[in-house]
């Protein structure tokens, strides 16, 4: 069994095969870009194929009342754990690797771990949030506004994006 201080490494090839699903859920044809705003359908496939994959690694998935994400893997002792993370919605045209790879990157860490039979000493949490890119509903990183105490729920939940539907609305929308 290895150990933290051995000579671990991520499987690229898994870690670009997820950065390649994901993209491919809003792809913008003919460009290497792709288009997930907040909220909209296309978010809520994105958001379902990693939490899929958190699943498959047998991670605590908690969502909060703004719709983050967090998947957590357990350590060795109990207290909060190391967390990392990002977005994966995007700008109307944005690209394949903004976010999804801060998100991506934290599960392949775990997967290797897993892999190797390392439990770290804490535990470890990947993290998305909601409408980090603010093209929809302003303003952005709104769910690391809220998810650290910035503004309430309620009123992030009250905000109109710039095609009428409200942050509430359409979390209830897509579930």
């Amino acid at each position: 069994m290895a150990t933290l201080s051995s000579d671990l490494r991520i499987d690229i090839d898994r870690l670009s095969d997820r950065l390649a699903a994901l993209a491919e859920i809003g792809a913008i044809e003919g460009t290497e870009g792709c288009a997930r705003l907040a909220l909209t359908d296309e978010d809520k496939a994105g958001r379902d194929l990693v939490v899929s994959w958190m699943r498959d690694l047998d991670l605590t998935i908690t969502v909060d009342s703004i719709g983050n994400v967090v998947g957590v893997m357990d350590g060795e002792h109990d207290g909060q754990p190391v967390m990392t993370g990002s977005h994966i919605d995007t700008v109307r045209t944005g690209g394949r690797y903004d976010g999804n790879l801060g998100v991506l990157a934290g599960l392949e860490v775990i997967e290797t771990l897993r892999s190797a039979g390392i439990t770290p000493p804490r535990g470890l949490a990947v993290a998305f949030f909601t409408d980090e890119e603010g093209a929809r509903f302003p303003p952005d990183m709104l769910g690391s506004l809220v998810y650290v105490g910035g503004m309430s729920v309620e009123e992030a939940h009250a905000i109109e994006g710039i095609d009428g539907a409200t942050v509430g609305g359409e979390l209830d929308r897509i579930g």
